[in-house]
């Protein structure tokens, strides 16, 4: 059976999250999206973990659910949270976040404990620990070898493993003799595989793909699918043993939101409304022709920095991916309005998802006939451009979330004349 899983978001503990993030509304909203298997979010902060061991109980399959039942199709949540680690190696201030799966709340108990000792993990849902990341790798595996450390949204300039302001250059540089032990990274919403399979050196991990949610909207904008047989006793272990294994017959594919949408793609500088791309920077040397100050260096110039294939290369056994623009954003597109808060879009958002299922069954699996019958034909075809990734895309930049179009200018001004009254 599919099962689509969304493994890194966060709750209302964490800083500059949406106070709704509630495990119940979690719960509502993976419906709403189609997600089948959350991440718990923010295990490490001793109020949500309280909360999580008073609303969460065993589901039988090695996953977690809410005690209060399920108001609809089950959602199972997978224990993992985010730790920011910030540290001096190699006579540099390395700053990178890292994704902790684990298998129990027992198992999570002993992690808090062991952690708590070298850090406040009340201040913060992502706390930060001045901990070499090698370290907390060896810390989690030494608690159970069940745990997972994956680096998150590995490509972001301040946060990431491989970020350009105080990253590293391989995973090795970071993990050194337990480098065998990282088997996924996180793409991060500013890169795809496409650009991982740039770099050989990470042809032996996988590349997952989550939301890193701060509200109940963004939950599934990245995603994981899996296909996991009815006679599988324990998911979690499962999970860990596709990605592990690289397991391309279980690992289906990965949801991907457009790379160029990240707020860190192109190189530049906000407050001077500078962007660039990498062959640009170059040229200018990375310095803002504005205020003549060194500009942010986006993703896609970091990875053409440790690239050793061209852009097209395909790594053997790679997991293809799909990338989606929003069923919100699409509805508004084809619409021709404003965006998608306004009240048109928002009802025909509500029609949708009430007529087709859930916000993913709509933009993978339906058919056009069946499309054709709950809602308008610009829509439709906004679907259709949207699966066929018929696109046009404005890069971010250093904050900046970039744009993905499916409609010209035109074409909206079009449609609003006959949008939904």
């Amino acid at each position: 059976m599919r099962y689509i899983a969304d493994l890194h978001i966060h709750s209302k503990y964490s800083r500059a999250c949406s106070p709704r993030l509630e495990l119940e509304n979690i719960a509502e909203g993976c419906r709403r999206k189609g997600i089948d298997i959350i991440s718990s979010a923010d295990f490490t902060h001793p109020k949500w973990f309280a909360g999580m061991r008073e609303k969460l109980v065993e589901a039988g399959n090695g996953l977690y659910k809410l005690k209060a039942g399920d108001k609809g199709s089950p959602v199972y949540f997978l224990l993992s949270t985010e730790i920011s680690c910030i540290y001096s190696k190699g006579g540099k201030v390395r700053r990178l976040h890292l994704v902790i799966f684990a298998p129990t709340m027992e198992v999570v108990e002993k992690i808090n404990n062991k952690l708590a000792t070298l850090g406040k993990l009340a201040s913060d849902g992502r706390p930060i620990l001045g901990l070499d990341a090698k370290e907390l790798l060896k810390i989690v595996l030494e608690i159970d070898q069940r745990c997972m450390v994956i680096p998150a949204h590995a490509w972001t300039p301040w946060f990431a493993v491989f970020g350009s302001k105080s990253g590293f250059d391989s995973l090795e540089e970071c993990f050194d003799e337990l480098t065998p032990h990282i088997y996924a990274i996180e793409t991060g919403l500013s890169s795809d595989p496409a650009m991982n399979w740039r770099l050989s050196k990470l042809d032996n991990v996988v590349l997952v793909s989550n939301s890193d949610a701060h509200s109940l909207e963004k939950i599934g904008r990245e995603a994981n699918v899996f296909e996991i047989d009815d006679s599988v006793s324990n998911f979690y272990d499962e999970i860990c043993r596709i990605l592990k294994e690289k397991d391309k017959n279980k690992f289906l594919y990965t949801i991907e939101f457009y790379p160029e949408e990240g707020m860190y793609h192109f190189d530049g500088h906000r407050a001077c409304k500078i962007k660039m791309s990498p062959e640009e920077t170059k040229k200018k040397k990375n310095i803002c022709p504005v205020c003549k100050r060194p500009m942010t260096i986006g993703v896609m110039n970091r990875v053409d920095e440790l690239a050793d294939r061209p852009l097209g290369a395909k790594p053997k056994n790679f997991i293809p991916y799909k990338s989606l623009v929003g069923l919100d954003n699409t509805i508004s597109e084809a619409l021709g309005v404003a965006g998608k808060k306004t009240k048109v879009a928002v009802r025909e958002y509500e029609n949708l998802i009430s007529k087709g299922g859930s916000e993913l069954r709509i933009l993978l699996d339906l058919s056009y006939n069946e499309l054709s019958k709950i809602t308008l034909p610009e829509i439709v075809e906004g679907i259709r451009r949207n699966r066929e990734g018929k696109v046009k895309i404005e890069p971010g930049y250093d904050g900046v979330y970039g744009t993905v179009r499916l409609f010209s200018e035109d074409e909206k001004k079009e449609n609003k004349q006959t949008k939904l009254l």
